[in-house]
């Protein structure tokens, strides 16, 4: 049987059920600590994970995440969040569960033993592609599913754990192995193990979009100002960086269609809506490149 880390027990908190409340959360914030170190040690790992995913965006390739139950929650968290961030396409990042869309919502027993169904929900990868594999434990047969087909077409693949002992470790051809220790409750790796990844899952994303130009310094300059705070948002940003008033700001996203990196070149650049859009196209949106501040 394989060893799985995450089901271990914590003698730290053996007494959880009896403590007060205070010490019972203070017990809970001190596991939780033991998380930004235990990403710390893989930051290596994943620095590479994101240029991975870069090059493979600057390809013409997508960023799929799977996972079973809350891994594959948390993929499709923070695939559904990089449209509205970086004004991607919604199918350059995908997530998929296992068990399907109802998966999200209520837990479909048995669906994270189903090899065939991961080889199945893999089909959409291509050579081009990057494909995410999220599991605490790492031994999923989805997921060894999903790995088989992603790799049988070179597909990329990257394995996020929190069991170097896992399954998925040994058929990823990449692998980030966060190991948070045993969880405050014995096996419910919603808690640190969900936590580490998370912020894994944030790094990737992120990451990956600032390599491929969707921010400029650090401001989201290709957000969707599709509401009234993303507008104020979008206007503070244009006025910082362009250095003009909020209305000079405001009058030209309306002239832009509420296009950051189109006002701000406009405004930096002197020119109309046209020659601006034209002008980041020649430079693949890379706002820096357009401005010529590298």
């Amino acid at each position: 049987m394989t060893e799985v880390i995450t089901e271990y027990v914590n003698k730290n908190t053996m007494d959880i059920d009896i403590i007060p409340t205070i010490d019972m959360v203070k017990k809970m914030n001190d596991e939780d600590k033991i998380v930004a170190q235990a990403v710390e040690y893989e930051l290596e790992n994943i620095a590479k994970a994101i240029d991975i995913i870069a090059k493979q965006f600057l390809s013409g390739g997508r960023l799929f995440y799977f996972g079973a139950g809350t891994s594959g929650r948390l993929g499709v968290l923070d695939a559904s969040e990089c449209p509205p961030t970086f004004n991607v396409p919604p199918n350059m990042v995908q997530g998929i569960i296992a068990g399907g869309y109802d998966a999200l919502i209520c837990a479909v027993e048995g669906a994270e033993d189903d090899f065939a169904d991961g080889a199945t929900d893999a089909s959409v990868l291509t050579e081009k592609d990057v494909a995410v594999v999220i599991s605490a434990s790492g031994n999923p047969n989805y997921l060894m599913g999903v790995l088989a087909a992603a790799n049988e077409i070179g597909c990329k693949t990257i394995a996020l754990t929190c069991n170097s002992r896992g399954k998925i470790v040994e058929e990823a051809s990449h692998v980030i192995c966060v190991e948070v220790g045993p969880e405050l409750i014995a096996g419910s790796s919603r808690l640190k193990a969900g936590t580490a990844q998370k912020m894994v899952l944030n790094m990737l994303s992120t990451g990956a979009m600032i390599k491929i130009g969707k921010t400029y310094k650090n401001f989201m300059i290709d957000l969707q100002a599709n509401n009234e705070k993303l507008k104020d948002r979008a206007i503070r940003i244009v006025s910082q960086i362009a250095n003009v008033q909020h209305s000079v700001a405001f009058t030209t996203l309306l002239k832009c269609n509420w296009k950051i990196k189109t006002a701000i070149t406009c405004l930096k650049l002197n020119l109309d809506k046209d020659s601006a859009e034209q002008e980041l196209a020649k430079h693949n949106g890379v706002l820096r490149k357009v401005l010529g501040d590298l």
